[in-house]
């Protein structure tokens, strides 16, 4: 199978951390029910491919997500997964409560910068998201967990169009304050530009988050999801979320179109000499496995460009 050929570009870290989110974002947006033998083939299959963090699931209630309301039964049906960060999405001090029930040694919260985004995703106002996570945070590091924090709407809300950079720092800066290890920030409906990503890079920089605590996540709504990492990469960040196949968007946010796929950043990554760990051929005949079962193309480009080399999807 073709691979990109490496050219290395000056000042971009040499190994970068490929964070999968396509098992939790990129499923729980789909409509029809994944069985869970199928997401726990597909966690495998990110595993065996390289993928270095896999976020399995989330522990939201099965009301507001039906697609994961089988968290539980997923972990049991994966067992440990021995040198692979497995995050889980937990909501609430009740998803950690199953979260560590169930074995979980890493967690994630899911926080906005935006009044409206909180209030229709967390039921919550900007100010009172605070209050349901700082108990989750503060319980979860007691307990030796790893937390990340993620901030959605960084760069743009549907509702409330631009969103000011400032506010984006005084969330980030809040949940890193609780005791938060990560931040990922979340371009949730896909507006960002490469010169918006540095400057919300810089004005974090400028408030004490150094890009080592920073991972990006950025939707291709508009098709600057690659650019925007660049940018990202040129600004000292090392770790990116990404989802097989292109997976992904936002049920509360409906012009949150699919995540960057990871084929695609790989492609990107290895091409400038960026150690990934991540093996392509493997990955791109994952995703277009799960396109199967999901019964539509892949969105990936890469997985359009490379699946039909690929000597065997079903095995």
């Amino acid at each position: 199978m073709r691979e990109p050929q490496v050219v290395r570009a000056e000042g971009l870290p040499e190994r970068v951390t490929v964070y999968e989110v396509g098992a939790r974002d990129g499923l729980q947006n789909e409509s029809a029910l994944v069985p869970v033998e199928a997401k726990a083939e597909f966690v495998r299959r990110l595993v065996a491919a390289g993928l270095p963090a896999v976020e399995v699931t989330s522990f939201v209630s099965p009301r507001w997500v039906p697609q994961l309301a089988d968290a539980e039964e997923l972990l049991a049906e994966l067992g440990p997964l021995d040198g692979v960060r497995a995050p889980v999405l937990v909501p609430n001090e009740r998803g950690l409560d199953r979260a560590l029930a169930a074995g979980v040694r890493e967690i994630a919260v899911f926080g906005s910068a935006t009044e409206t985004f909180a209030q229709r995703n967390l039921n919550r106002g900007l100010e009172d998201q605070f209050a349901m996570f700082e108990p989750v945070v503060v319980r979860a590091k007691a307990e030796g967990l790893v937390v990340r924090a993620y901030v959605s709407m960084c760069f743009g809300d549907p509702w409330e169009g631009d969103v000011a950079i400032p506010q984006v720092v005084g969330v980030a800066t809040r949940l890193l304050g609780m005791g938060a290890d990560e931040l990922s920030l979340g371009d949730t409906i896909g507006v960002a530009t490469p010169g918006h990503t540095t400057a919300l890079l810089q004005a974090l920089g400028d408030a004490g988050v150094g890009p080592e605590r920073i991972s990006v996540h950025f939707h291709d709504t508009y098709g600057q999801a690659l650019s925007n990492t660049l940018a990202a990469l040129q600004s000292g960040v090392t770790s990116v979320d990404s989802s097989a196949g292109g997976l992904g968007g936002c049920p509360y946010a409906k012009s949150a179109t699919g995540n960057l796929a990871t084929e695609d950043l790989v492609w990107m990554l290895h091409g400038l000499g960026i150690s990934t760990g991540v093996d392509l051929s493997s990955l791109v005949a994952t995703s277009a496995w799960m396109a199967g079962v999901l019964g539509r193309p892949s969105p990936s480009a890469v997985v359009r460009a490379l699946a039909a080399d690929l000597p065997d999807l079903e095995g």
